[in-house]
């Protein structure tokens, strides 16, 4: 093999851009390892199966290996094998027999076919990770592929939805458009399929603004699932991370993605990519070796500072990116800014976020990372939302991220969730959460928005199921019920899953109302899973990440009349968020006055939170006055128990007030009731009133 490198004339080429950058007549090769005695460079034919030539990259400059091949072009496969040490209890993991994928790779073609190959030890050694597998991974090993930076780029800009006004409507590519009878068969499961005119339309039908997707960067199906007939759905488990995962390719393949950004920028949708820069598919001190850890371990990851064989896992996962280390810090940001300039992606949305602001000694939000996004002129000016929580010391952090941020509540959700189940003294923290948080983010110059709020998301029970089911059933998963949460503040009403009892199907029905109409209601940002607007069901699986199939594809077809009608009122209680500055304040400080009342009308005084749930909330705003179209004033009143309760409205000298919304009678509007008078809430429902 090594011979075949005399086929090529290989330059010095230059250090500081990493990845495989073809300039037109050929393309230069960059890798960081600072621990690495010498990187060969292999290139692949066509098919990826045939190594074609070895070629040793010649300069070392500022830990970067690197070297220009004249008449390279793009299309060319190839991979990376690094020597080094093999010192595992040193935190090297230096292993040339085994194929390694460029961390700046624009395109990663093929799937792993998981064999002993792709690990650095011998499976039967005493202890294994010590010992050293000579195996070639390289017929097992998907390669990266020479791409053309003019055919990534998107040209139409971005969508620019002020925050104030953002919807997230978080959704996967698949699992929207697979059983989408509305997009194109051969589309169905790709981004092509998700970029279509008929998903883009109904999307935009309901008053979306930005499209929040599952992972989308490359990543592979773990083993241990294939074992069991499964594949990683969700996508959490990234190894490349400026590629696109293939699996969603359509006809036009890389083209496709950019097509998908145009189209939901032309009809004014944000797109809002879910990242994964914590940990890395390669696992724990057991897992494979396909990238980073053969090409600088030590480096790329956190390891345990009394013994570097072991990985710091303040992730779940089994490893922890070591964000820390200026270079791996930097391909973070140069990933983000290659998907935000060349992609023109609208934002990012950070799983496990804490671990990009952990520094040796813990979390700080004046971190490197934190540091290096708040001054950047491209990433600041991009949509940014952490998760900001992880298993980790000091790992719980809601709140804690620095100005600029908006952050997933999950306070919002719990607080919600509830409320409406009607638990003991919930309506305090209830009032909090639907006012924006303001106990949280109302410091340091942060606004409502940075709250994101909502009642479900991917990890969890749908809406339907929240309503539906007491306890989980994940046994799909082959995982005995045991993975997922176990309290997930949920209520079946009376009976286990679908039923056709009308009584618990109509209470199972307004309390989704009550939720959606919550969710809109609130200040902050809204995010809606997608499928719940119309009550999507996973049959009580609360953890789907391995279910690529009808448990968490969306079902479009032969639903009941109730979908469609909850449909509606989503789209309603949308529409009248969009329209109405009361229900999204976009400032703490915009003059409204926030007035709480009892049930019997008088003012909530301290002394009356412990009283039970049932509240009413008045929000005014005299600089509205005399706007078309624009209430400013609004009553809402919440009833969590299951009887009617009367309400007696305040007298406060403003007149009489209209129903504009009633979640027990969806159809009943426009009543006129009384200050002073009562009105009659049923049992577990919301109403919203403007002044007449």
């Amino acid at each position: 093999m090594d011979a075949k490198s005399t086929h090529f004339h290989v330059t010095p080429g230059e250090w500081h851009q990493l990845g495989a950058c073809f300039d037109g007549d050929g393309t230069n090769f960059a890798l960081f390892s600072a621990h690495a005695s010498r990187v060969e460079l292999c290139l692949f034919d066509d098919s990826g199966s045939v190594e074609t030539a070895r070629i040793e990259l010649p300069e070392y400059t500022n830990e970067v290996w690197h070297g220009y091949l004249p008449g390279v072009k793009p299309g060319q496969l190839y991979g990376y094998r690094v020597h080094g040490p093999y010192e595992p209890e040193n935190g090297h993991r230096f292993n040339p027999n085994k194929l390694l994928l460029d961390p700046y790779a624009r395109e990663i073609v093929g799937e792993f076919a998981w064999s002993e190959a792709h690990f650095g030890y011998d499976f039967e050694a005493e202890e294994k990770d010590l010992s050293f597998n000579d195996l070639d991974s390289a017929p097992f090993t998907p390669k990266c592929r020479v791409v053309d930076p003019s055919e990534s780029r998107v040209s139409n800009g971005f969508a620019r939805i002020p925050w104030a006004e953002t919807i997230v409507y978080e959704t996967h590519v698949k699992g929207f458009t697979k059983l989408n009878p509305a997009i194109p068969a051969e589309l169905r499961g790709t981004f092509e399929g998700l970029g279509h005119k008929a998903a883009v339309d109904y999307i935009k039908s309901l008053g979306i603004t930005s499209v929040e997707l599952l992972p989308v960067h490359a990543f592979p199906d773990d083993s241990h699932l294939l074992d069991k007939g499964l594949h990683n759905f969700w996508g959490y488990n990234s190894i490349g991370f400026f590629s696109p995962a293939s699996r969603y390719y359509g006809p036009k393949g890389l083209a496709g993605f950019r097509d998908m950004v145009r189209s939901f920028h032309d009809a004014g949708i944000e797109v809002i990519l879910d990242v994964v820069y914590n940990h890395t598919a390669e696992g724990n001190e057991l897992g494979p070796t396909l990238s980073f850890k053969g090409i600088d371990n030590f480096s790329y990851y956190r390891t345990m500072p009394d013994n570097h064989r072991y990985y710091i896992n303040d992730t779940g996962t089994g490893n922890t990116v070591n964000t820390s280390h200026p270079r791996v810090l930097q391909m973070v940001m140069d990933s983000l800014r290659y998907w935000a300039e060349d992609m023109h992606v609208d934002g990012f949305r950070f799983d496990l976020g804490t671990i990009l602001g952990r520094e040796p000694e813990g979390f700080d939000q004046r971190g490197g990372f934190f540091d290096a996004v708040t001054q950047d002129p491209v990433l600041s000016k991009v949509k940014l939302i952490g998760e900001p929580w992880d298993i980790g010391p000091g790992g719980y952090q809601v709140g804690g991220f620095p100005p600029g941020w908006a952050e997933w509540n999950d306070k919002y959700r719990d607080s919600t969730r509830e409320y409406w189940l009607n638990a003991d003294n919930t309506s305090q923290d209830f009032a909090a959460r639907l006012l924006g948080s303001g106990d949280i983010y109302d410091q340091r110059g942060r606004r409502p928005w940075a709250s994101v709020n909502f009642i479900t998301a991917h990890d969890g029970f749908t809406l339907n199921d929240v309503v539906s089911y007491d306890e989980k059933h994940n046994d799909a998963n082959g995982e005995d019920n045991k993975d997922g949460h176990d309290h997930n503040r949920s209520h079946n009403y009376g009976h286990e899953g679908p039923t056709d009892d009308p009584e618990i199907n109509a209470i199972r029905e307004r309390q989704k109302r009550n939720f959606l109409a919550t969710l809109f209601f609130s200040h902050g940002t809204p995010m809606l899973l997608a499928g719940d607007e119309f009550g999507r069901s996973q049959m009580g699986n609360n953890n789907g990440y391995c279910q690529d199939s009808e448990i968490s594809w969306l079902h479009w077809e032969n639903l009941p009349d109730s979908c469609e009608e909850l449909r509606e009122f989503s789209s309603r209680v949308i529409a009248l968020r969009k329209a109405q500055p009361l229900l999204r304040r976009a400032n703490w400080r915009d003059g409204t006055v926030i007035d709480w009342y009892t049930v019997e009308g008088g003012r909530q005084e301290a002394e009356h939170w412990l009283d039970g749930n049932p509240l009413a909330l008045k929000l005014m705003r005299e600089d509205l006055d005399g706007q078309e179209g624009v209430w400013p004033e609004v009553l809402m009143l919440f009833n969590p128990v299951a009887e009617d309760i009367e309400f007696v409205l305040p007298t406060t000298g403003g007149g009489n007030w209209h129903l504009e919304l009633s979640t027990f009678d969806v159809g009943r509007q426009g009543d006129v009731a009384e200050e002073g008078k009562t009105f009659k809430l049923e049992g577990r429902s919301l109403a919203l009133f403007r002044r007449a």
